[in-house]
């Protein structure tokens, strides 16, 4: 367990500890969870009006142990700290009696920050309860998973649960900036190349630690070979990896994620997979490549191959869940299949038809059936325009009008031949037949 706050002027301590925000002033990626009037920034600045615990929920490396020192140093807290990794019980009563001992003795509030809550037990998180009940403990916790499933539901309701966001890439080029100059970083000792910087944010993946931790390592190599200059070399040297060279405006990397998709949709699986490989090895973001294989998965298979798309869409909680570098494995497993899959962008030609209809103000009224049912019945109170229910029909398919008037000649959808929708040309016929469109 620790009680201390900042320590900045230990040398000895990593460049990532060093360089921990000292003010709100100083934290990155977080102006969503820190705008005036937000609840964070008023427990921060209004202690005595906010007092809920909190539950920050985020990545690794994005500031959840800072802000939970903020809290305390912020407003004169006394601040302990311990990790759901190796402590138990015993030692969150420990921490709750040192806190009642605070407030009965001091008058002085007591923040405690839980890292990895999610790792304690049931039983763990209920003993914090009646200390966070009775105000004895201004709990903050932190958690990379999902606190809806990791976190017990009455310790959720005593709290307010934040995100915390990966940074940005301009806000690791801000830090590491920041500390190249800071005086409890490198002190104005080194100069990072162009390609040095962008290498470094690529592999931090938004994680601020990995980014400083990355930055330390090449000053060390760099003062082992007597330079001040810190190169893309370095970095790799650093890491034990190859680092990619994506050129300082970015044009690899589109030109890198451009080619690694036009090779899933044209069913190349070994270009997809080198493209992929040096994405990995260049340091992209996973959770970016699974996005855009959500994307291809219906744009370019659809429903050609139905599976992919609920495929692509585990892969990417599978890669926000485990992260790399075994989420190369999802990714890997995820291209392959969507390489292989039949292909057909029968959807982005259906939805993007529709879209321009409405788009050139073809649009009409809404057949009266169709309408409130208040408002679905002619002048003259007949039920004859009245909407008919399918499912009390031998087809479940009732012959009466879905599109506006001005539209019943529209076919949005038109199937392709290849995999799974080959069968669906002759089903779809039939169906706008029994609709009374044919």
């Amino acid at each position: 367990m620790t009680s201390s706050l900042f320590s900045h002027s230990g040398a000895s301590e990593p460049l990532a500890a060093r360089m921990r925000p000292r003010s709100l002033a100083e934290v990155l990626g977080q102006d969503h969870l820190l705008a005036p009037g937000s609840p964070l920034r008023t427990l921060i600045e209004k202690p005595s009006v906010a007092n809920s615990s909190i539950i920050l929920w985020g990545p690794p490396g994005t500031g959840k142990t800072s802000l939970a020192n903020l809290v305390a140093s912020e407003t004169s807290a006394g601040f302990q700290q311990i990790s759901a990794i190796s402590a138990g019980v015993k030692e969150i009563r420990d921490a709750i009696e040192q806190a009642a001992i605070n407030r009965d003795y001091h008058g002085k509030r007591s923040v405690l920050f839980i890292d990895e809550v999610h790792r304690f037990s049931k039983s763990q998180q209920d003993a914090l309860l009646p200390a966070v009940e009775d105000g004895t403990i201004l709990l903050i916790a932190a958690t990379t998973e999902n606190p809806s499933f990791s976190v017990i539901a009455p310790l959720i309701s005593r709290s307010l649960v934040f995100a915390v966001r990966s940074l940005t890439d301009s806000d690791i080029h801000e830090l590491v900036n920041r500390a190249l100059i800071s005086r409890d970083g490198l002190d104005e000792k080194y100069e990072l190349e162009a390609l040095a910087i962008n290498a470094i944010t690529k592999l931090s993946g938004g994680d601020a630690r990995r980014a400083l931790t990355i930055l330390e390592a090449c000053a060390s190599v760099a003062a082992g070979n007597s330079r001040n200059i810190i190169t893309v070399e370095d970095v790799s040297e650093s890491v034990a990896t190859n680092v990619v060279r994506y050129d300082q405006n970015g044009t690899e990397h589109y030109d890198v994620i451009s080619a690694f998709i036009k090779s899933v949709r044209g069913s190349d699986v070994d270009a997809a997979l080198h493209y992929l490989a040096r994405m990995i090895e260049a340091g992209e973001d996973p959770r970016f490549i699974a996005r855009r294989l959500m994307i291809l998965a219906s744009e370019d298979i659809g429903l050609a191959d139905n599976a992919m798309l609920p495929l692509a869409t585990a892969t990417a909680q599978s890669v926000n869940l485990v992260g790399m570098p075994e989420a190369r494995l999802m990714l890997a497993h995820a291209t392959i299949a969507l390489s292989l899959s039949p292909k057909s962008n029968s959807v982005y030609n259906a939805i993007s038809k529709a879209l321009d209809d409405v788009r050139a103000g073809s649009i009409g009224k809404v057949p009266a059936p169709l309408r409130d049912s208040a408002l679905s019945q002619k002048s003259d109170g007949s039920q004859s325009n009245q909407y008919i229910y399918p499912h009390d029909l031998p087809e479940g398919i009732a012959n009466q009008q879905y599109l506006p008037s001005e539209l019943t000649d529209r076919e949005y959808y038109i199937p392709s031949n290849r995999g799974g929708e080959h069968g669906l040309s002759n089903l779809l016929a039939k169906l706008r037949s029994l609709l009374g469109r044919k």
